[in-house]
Order: structure tokens, then C-alpha cells, then sequence
């Protein structure tokens, strides 16, 4: 179990607490006591912060989205080639995630715990990221720069699931970085889409 910054504000040791703990041993398992004793905090300041575990595992999954989203924005808006866009994406995607890891473990592994009208929001924000990022992919095939004989949506769908694995082979002392996983997925991706 991976120790948490005590420097760092009650709300943020709280949550780096959950979600390690989550990854761990699973969303379900886990106690608030717990939770609050690797925080090295009370009860009382985590229900000031957060109404439950539920609301600490909604917010696990948002500041991680809330982060990847930034980022896209940034990729989106930079006056270059929709290749170059579209590589930078799936790269920062890629990085952001194992950079985050336990948190995208949390999210991939619990995220249907939470009560419906919770989930329904979570599914919702993470539909307008991939709807974001499989635009850069119709811009590619508009502009004839991607094949487009394969549904965006599809190679979408594909390159996600991709990322949504990282957690089941990755390893923090293995040989490869993660900024070089990031752009072994964005070649892998760009070089499916070229056109024949």
C-alpha cells in the first residue's frame, strides 16, 4: 500500500488514501475507518470534505477525467496537423493513465458501484471525452488524411480498450516509461489509420 504525503491538504490526502486503498483491495472492502487512518485524519474531516465513500469514488474518477480533458482541450486547440493533434491526444492519454494509475484502476474497477444518478454523470463525462477525441479522428478522415473505410467510432472504442488494460500488465520498475507506452499507442494508432 502506497503511503500517503502528509504535507499535502486533507482533501487531497483523503482522496490519494482512497484510491489506493480502493486499488488495492477493491471499493467494497474498504472502510471509512480505514480510509481515514491512512489519511491520518478523523472521521469528522472526512464527512466535512466528502458525504461518502461513494463521493470520494466519483471524485477519484473526476479528477483524473477533469485532468485528461484539460489536456485534450490543449491538444484540440494547437494549430497543427489533426495528425500531430491526434498523436499527442492518445499519447497524453496513455501517460496521464499510468502516471495515475490507481486512481484509473478505482475507475475501471468500481465505477458501477455507484448509486445510478452518480454513474449516469460519470458515463456522461466520460462519453464527451471520447466523443472529443474521436472527432480529431472524423477531422482526419474528412480531410482524407486517415483511411475512412473504418468507423471512428470503432478504432476508438479499440484504442481505449487498449488503455483501459494498462493497469493489468504495467509495471512502475518495468523497462518501459510511460512516455514511451504513450507514443508506442500513438504510433500503433496513427500508423491503423493510414490510408492504403
Amino acid at each position: 500500500m502506497a503511503q500517503v504525503d502528509m504535507a499535502v491538504p486533507v482533501q487531497e490526502r483523503l482522496l490519494a488514501a482512497a484510491s489506493s486503498l480502493f486499488a488495492e483491495r477493491g471499493f467494497a472492502p474498504t472502510s471509512v475507518q480505514e480510509i481515514v487512518e491512512l489519511a491520518g485524519v478523523t472521521k469528522g474531516a472526512m464527512y466535512h470534505y466528502y458525504s461518502s465513500k461513494d463521493d470520494l469514488l466519483q471524485q477519484i474518477y473526476t479528477r483524473l477525467l477533469n485532468l485528461q480533458s484539460e489536456r485534450l482541450d490543449a491538444v484540440v486547440a494547437r494549430d497543427v496537423s489533426v495528425d500531430l493533434r491526434l498523436s499527442d491526444a492518445a499519447a497524453d492519454v496513455v501517460v496521464t493513465t499510468l502516471e495515475h494509475l490507481d486512481d484509473a484502476m478505482v475507475s475501471w474497477r468500481s465505477m458501477h458501484m455507484l448509486p445510478p444518478d452518480r454513474l449516469a454523470q460519470v458515463r456522461a463525462d466520460r462519453r464527451r471525452y471520447h466523443e472529443r477525441f474521436r472527432a480529431l479522428i472524423e477531422q482526419g478522415q474528412s480531410e482524407g488524411v486517415f483511411r475512412g473505410d473504418v468507423s471512428a467510432d470503432l478504432v476508438t472504442h479499440q484504442f481505449f480498450g487498449g488503455v483501459h488494460h494498462l493497469g493489468s500488465w504495467y509495471r512502475v520498475d518495468g523497462e518501459l516509461t510511460p512516455v514511451a507506452i504513450g507514443a508506442a499507442f500513438a504510433e500503433l494508432l496513427l500508423r491503423g489509420l493510414q490510408p492504403s
